[in-house]
Order: C-alpha cells, then structure tokens, then sequence
C-alpha cells in the first residue's frame, strides 16, 4: 500500500520557451510531456483525468488544493486515465472522503500517470493566457532541464495531430435503452455520461469505433445519429469522419454533435474550424442560448473552434455563443436536421444547465419517427 506521505521525490516542469519550475514528483516517477493546457473547474478532477478529450495534453489545475476527496471507480468517464501528465499547486495524499475508493496518488501510480506539485499555477496560467498554449515535459527522472526544454520542443504539435484512433473503442457495442428508438453513436473519444444520458432518457445506443465505414453503420438503420467528442485536430480526423456524417446526412434522420462531433459536422459543411490561443477548458464557462436568451454555465473541454466569420446563415445559424470571447458554442444547420454544440452537456463534472439538449435531440427522433 502506498504510504498517505511518501518520500519527496524531486521533479521538473520544462516549458517549450525555455521555462524551467522546479517542484515535487506526485504519481507514477517518470517522464512525459504534451500540450500544457489548464483547466479551472473546482471540483471533478477524476472526470477530467479520464476525459479522452484531453489525451496527449498535460492538465494543469487551477484550482490549488487537488486529491483532498480521493478517487471512486463510478466518477471514471473512461477505463484508463486520458491526460499524458499532471501540474497542481498543491497536493494532497489524504483523503476525507468515506465514500472513496483510495488516494489519488495511488490512483495515479496505477494509471501510470506522471505530475508534479509545488507549481506556481497562477503564474503558469497568466503566461498561458497570455502567450497561448505550448508543449511541455515533467520529469522525476534523471534529467536536465535543458534536455527537457529540447524534449518539450521536439514533442508534436496538437495542431495537425489526429488522437481519436488513440482513445475510440476496438469493438461496436450496445447499450440497450427501454424505449422504441436507437442511435448510432460514433466513438471519437465518447465520455460514459453521454452515453448514460441516451440510456437514462430510453434510447438504445449502439456505439461504432471512429474509423468504422458508413456502409457497416448505415446497416444498423438507426432513428438518429450521435458524433462524440474526442482529442486531437479535427481537421486530422476528417478522412474517416466526414464520410459517416454525409451518409447520415442523406438519411433525413436527426443528428448531434459534441464537441469533436460538432466540429466535423461543421467542416462537412465547408465550415472551417481553427486552432484557439488558449483554449476553453472548465465548469464555469457561460453561454447564451441565442433562442431562448438564457445564459447556460457550462461544462468545456476545446482547444479548436467553428470559425465565426466563416458562418453563412443559410447554410447553419448559431444557436449558442460564449460570452466571455464570443466563441461559437453550437450551431442549428440549415439544410440539414442536425444541431450540435462545442461544450458539453453531460456535465461531467460541471452543472446541469445544458441537459436540456438530450432531450431535444429525443424529441427531434420521436418526431421524424411518427412522420415515417
């Protein structure tokens, strides 16, 4: 058993322009490196470790007390952990939560899961916020900090880079609801919440890997399909994705779109979808629904976005808007019946404002359905 205070351990955080912090090893003792991205919800840190969106990103978290309520097997949205690495400012190796499971340190070390603590993370997250986002090394290994600048320099960029194959499943599956209608569902990285929203509301789900063709998922003759979230350049995913979207395009039937799944529904739109500075990654992220006027909190994990002076409004609307830089967060296409939004409605971890949106989808199903 992992002791709740083990031997400090020395570790390094080395930047890509040369910055160099110097803090204590947390997890498993070793080295990686990804995109340094940080994330500012309060609480969820489980949910966000294991959110495929973030495979091949190194999560740094703003909030600076992180591990105090431990980790509990049902809060996984994923089998494995998905971030490449870990930056708190301080870290906590008890646990008062009588519900956990175990520590998060143990938790990490069983992931594989590299970090490291005693950061200085408001100074980090200015200097991203600032600079925009770049690629990064920690280590608790023996290395020098100017081998992990050179490391954290030559590590690939997220720009162009296609992750979804990473994290999709190997197998279709289903997941069997109590109601008259199914979907298909696209894996491109799919957080288990999505999926226990399209069960809890009746639907049965039968979940495809990214790379499956439209002939195999066409065969299953769904009454709407469902395009998930996922990591990586979208535009890097658009050779096995668009094709599955054109197909259920043509059907007639309703489609949605997360995320991922919203961006390449966008760009089979000839909608371009660009690379943001920083990025919008938290729980505490307002929208306004441009229907209705209301103003959402939501949940948000994107570093690419619809491009908004790109939209034509015949070809899709916006129906959803980030107040804080205006950033598209959904569009209502227009020669179509899709609808899709770029944040994330399940609310794992975050608040339930958006869960509206599963029920919309549903409505749309039971509508096209009565008209057949």
């Amino acid at each position: 058993m992992t002791p709740l205070h083990p031997e400090i351990t020395p570790a390094i955080l080395a930047l890509s322009d040369g910055t160099i912090l110097k803090g204590q090893a947390i997890g498993h003792i070793g080295t990686t490196g990804g995109e340094l991205c940080f994330n500012t919800s309060m609480t969820g840190y489980q949910e966000i470790f294991t959110d495929p969106s973030y495979y091949g990103q190194l999560m740094m978290m703003t909030y600076p007390h992180i591990g105090n309520y431990g980790t509990m097997s049902r809060d996984d949205e994923a089998t494995r952990v998905m971030v490449a690495g870990l930056i708190v400012r301080a870290f906590s190796h008890d646990f008062s939560n009588p519900l956990a499971d175990g520590s998060l340190q143990t938790y990490l070390e069983r992931n594989r899961v590299t970090g490291i603590s005693g950061i200085d993370t408001r100074m980090l997250v200015k200097k991203i916020r600032s600079e925009g986002v770049m690629n990064a090394v920690i280590s608790s290994e023996h290395h020098t900090p100017d081998e992990l600048v050179q490391m954290a320099r030559e590590w690939d960029s997220m720009k162009g880079l296609e992750l979804a194959t990473k994290v999709t499943r190997r197998e279709s599956q289903t997941l069997p609801g109590d109601g008259p209608y199914r979907i298909a569902a696209m894996d491109y990285g799919i957080k288990q919440n999505i999926l226990n929203n399209f069960t809890s509301r009746g639907i049965t789900v039968r979940v495809f890997p990214a790379e499956t063709s439209p002939e195999e998922v066409a065969a299953w003759n769904a009454d709407g399909y469902f395009f998930s979230n996922g990591p990586g350049d979208p535009n890097a995913s658009a050779g096995y994705g668009l094709p599955v979207v054109e197909m259920a395009k043509s059907t007639g039937k309703p489609m949605f779109g997360i995320c991922l799944g919203h961006q390449l529904m966008a760009l089979s739109e000839q909608i371009p979808v660009r690379k943001m500075l920083v990025g919008h990654r938290g729980a505490n992220q307002p929208v306004k629904n441009t229907t209705t006027g209301l103003v959402e909190i939501t949940t948000q994990n994107h570093g690419f976005a619809v491009d908004e002076s790109a939209i034509d409004g015949e070809i899709a609307r916006i129906s959803h808007v980030n107040l804080n830089d205006g950033t598209i967060e959904g569009l209502e296409f227009q020669r179509f019946n899709g609808f899709s939004i770029q944040y994330h409605p399940e609310a794992s971890p975050g608040p339930h404002d958006s869960a509206y949106l599963f029920d919309q989808f549903a409505e749309r199903i039971h509508q096209v359905a009565n008209r057949a």
